[in-house]
Parts: structure tokens; sequence; C-alpha cells
């Protein structure tokens, strides 16, 4: 797998909306030339493809990857992102899964960001090949909707999502544990550890990549790459993590107005807040606040 520099088709049309992530969503592709999804507002939930013959092309944000056969690229939530069948290539196969990943997997996947919530695990020894295919095909399988060209499935409810997120860890596992290795980069950094610190200290703060860098002395594009390499995340993404997490414990220990809570937490408006809230937490702040209460 190769970081590349062209981009996807700029005739790219809207992409068909992603499932929410308390869902499991299942395919198989074997698509043609002129295949593409570009989703402007990013997804819901996170996006897993492992590739089985010919090239993919993928972008989130300003990150994008090539993939190949043997090749597992994750896309997380909340970043627009685009994918299509890569230029010059004669058709792209691959297995796809969209759900809500476990907190687990992150850790396993950080040694391969590539950007924002892009992660590119390089292509695995021939040997783990079916057996990540199959881990797939079970979650195919197991739901009774394996025929056909291009079939999905859907795992709604207990215990049809836990064995489908179950099949999915396996192949995430077998993935990154047979994938070459990756250049080694300190996962404990100082200059890292003290920009989380300073986010941590104040999520509402105008915190921006340019600043946390200074703060830590170096260069905005150098400290974007270091912290996206240690973290598995991008400076800004842990920020509205951290933010979001701020929000959520006002709501449940303040009587603040939800535009207050937005304005402490650093969102510039509650139009904003509430939508980013309610993608990260399934439902708005006011049912959150609500529930946690009840």
């Amino acid at each position: 797998m190769s970081v590349c520099a062209e981009g996807l088709p700029v005739t790219a049309a809207a992409g068909d909306p992603s499932p929410p992530p308390d869902l499991v969503v299942t395919g198989r592709y074997d698509q043609g030339p002129g295949y593409r999804v570009h989703r402007p507002g990013g997804s819901a939930s996170w996006l897993f493809t492992f590739t089985t013959g010919g090239h993919g092309l993928l972008r989130q944000g300003g990150a994008r990857t090539r993939a190949g056969a043997g090749d597992l690229v994750v896309l997380a939530p909340g970043t627009a992102h685009r994918y299509a069948v890569a230029p010059g290539a004669e058709r792209w196969r691959f297995w796809w899964a969209h759900c809500g990943a476990r907190p687990s997997w992150t850790p396993w996947l950080a040694p391969y960001a590539v950007g924002d919530g892009l992660y590119a695990v390089p292509s695995v020894p021939a040997a783990p090949h079916e057996r990540i295919a199959a881990a797939f095909a079970r979650m195919l399988t197991d739901r009774g909707a394996a025929r056909g060209p291009d079939p999905v499935v859907v795992a709604d409810g207990f215990p049809a999502r836990e064995l489908a997120l179950c099949a999915l860890e396996e192949a995430v596992l077998l993935a990154v544990s047979g994938a070459r290795a990756v250049p080694s980069v300190a996962q404990d950094d100082p200059r890292v550890r003290r920009a989380e610190e300073l986010i941590a200290a104040d999520p509402g703060a105008p915190h921006t990549v340019r600043s946390l860098a200074e703060s830590v002395a170096l260069s905005p594009s150098r400290f974007a790459h270091l912290f996206t390499l240690c973290t598995g995340r991008s400076p800004m993404r842990a920020l509205r993590e951290a933010r979001l997490r701020h929000a959520a414990r006002l709501l449940r220990s303040t009587d603040l107005t939800v535009e207050r809570v937005a304005a402490a937490s650093g969102f510039p408006s509650p139009y904003h807040f509430s939508r980013i809230f309610r993608e990260h937490h399934g439902m708005p702040p006011g049912a959150y606040r609500a529930g946690e209460r009840r």
C-alpha cells in the first residue's frame, strides 16, 4: 500500500449516507471504473475495507491512500471522505463493513494512521488473507444472505450485532498482527503528552494546531504529524473529543443551558454543538441530560 499523490475524480457525486453506528452493515463489492462515493459531511460510523483484488483510492480529510490486495483501510467517522476505483485500475474487489468500532481497536490501528481518522494497514502476508476474507464472509452467512455478486446484510440488535463485531474484530487482529512492520514511533513523546495536557486542562480554549505546536516548540506540520502517529488521531480530532467529554460532564452535573454548555466547551454555535453531540452520542444534548438524570 502506498500513500497516493493523485486525487480522486473531481466529478465524484455525493455518496449515500452512512448507516448509524448502532448497526453493523457488511458487503462485498466488485466495482469497475466510475464507481465512487463522496460524503462531504463525513460518516456517522466507521468504515472498514479489505481489498481482495484490483485497486481502490480512499481519502479522508487531507490524507489519502491507495489500496491493493491484502490491504485493510479504515475510515473513522466525522470527517469528509471519498473513495473510488483507483485511476487506471480495471476493478476494485473488496469487503466492507460500516459499524461503531470497539474502543480497543483504535490502539491497534494507531501505528498505521495516515491522517485525520484514516488508517492504512499495509498488505498482510498471503497466509492470513483467506482467514480475513472468511471473517467478513461469516458476517454475511450468519445473516443468511451471502448470494449474488454484491451482497449486503445488516446486523441489528443483540446478539446479531455482537457476533458481527466479533468477526470484524478477528479480521482487524489478523491484519494488524500480520502486517509489514511500520517505522517505530515514540508512543509517549513528551511533546505530544504536553499538548494533550493543555487540551485536557481547558478544552474550551481557542486551541489550534498552530497554538498547540507553538506551545511545544514544533512547526504545525511536524506537530500534527507526530501527534497523529503517537495517538492515532489528529490534534483537532483529539480536541473535539475532549470538548465533547467536557460538554457531557457539564450536562450531567450542571443546569447550564445547552447554549452555555456549547460556549463553555469551545463550540462555535449551539447548532454546531448539537449536531456534533448527536453524531457522537446518538441523541441531542437535552435528551442526553434527561437520560443521565433518570
